[in-house]
């Protein structure tokens, strides 16, 4: 029998198992983060025998690779849905941070500390691509007269002839400048703030990201009205 879907039973009820795995993983990584990860303890929470889980994912590895694809698909999307409402930079910096706030330990998961024993499979970073293409896309377009300009540097000049990370998106090293200073220096506060290294310290860290947006990307010019 096969289902309006064109899955049979069957594969309906496999797809909603793995989907129970994958939510109970998360809950157990939201407690114990991800090197606490335990299948068996998975197993044990939703009546099943350890041999009977592993026939859903064949290991803690495949697991792991299966959260961190969801993880980039849903930042994925959330870069997707705000670039096509037609956001800039500081839209894609406010998707970015809503993003890492609404799960912190998905955050972690993906540009956290690498989890012991973990190797990731080479095509785990394909979606990952996808958002710096989102990225590429955004930074070239000028944001006002502070946005980098001027002559290329030596990091340009090395971005010129180290680009892989880009794809084959045809942004000019300028921009892939842009695009590298908006993703390490974003992500360098969101890490430290998630990881509750601002404790303390008497200030908004949302005012901080706000204020190297600010600087990655100064608000367009709004041109004088003709007299």
């Amino acid at each position: 029998m096969v289902v309006k879907d064109g899955r049979t039973p069957r594969e309906r009820y496999r797809t909603q198992v793995r989907a129970e795995i994958k939510e109970r993983a998360r809950e157990q990584i939201a407690t114990s983060g991800a090197s606490g990860l335990s299948l068996n303890a998975i197993a044990k929470q939703m009546g099943m025998s350890g041999p009977a889980l592993y026939r859903y994912f064949a290991g803690r590895d495949e697991l792991i690779t299966e959260l961190i694809r969801d993880a980039y698909g849903s930042l994925a999307d959330a870069f997707r849905a705000a670039a096509a409402s037609g956001a800039d930079l500081h839209g894609l910096g406010a998707a970015l941070r809503a993003w890492a706030l609404d799960d912190p330990q998905r955050y972690f998961l993906v540009y956290g500390t690498p989890v012991p024993g973990y190797h990731a499979p080479d095509d785990v970073t394909t979606i990952a691509s996808e958002i710096m293409a989102v990225l590429l896309d955004a930074v070239r377009i000028p944001d006002g007269p502070a946005a980098d300009a001027g002559a290329a540097g030596p990091l340009e000049a090395h971005l010129a002839e180290h680009r892989r990370w880009a794809g084959d998106h045809p942004a000019d090293p300028a921009a892939l400048r842009r695009a590298l200073s908006f993703w390490t220096r974003l992500h360098g506060v969101l890490s430290l703030e998630l990881a509750g290294h601002f404790t303390g310290m008497g200030f908004d860290p949302a005012v901080l990201y706000g204020a190297e947006l600010e600087r990655l990307a100064p608000p367009r010019a709004t041109p004088a009205p003709h007299r």
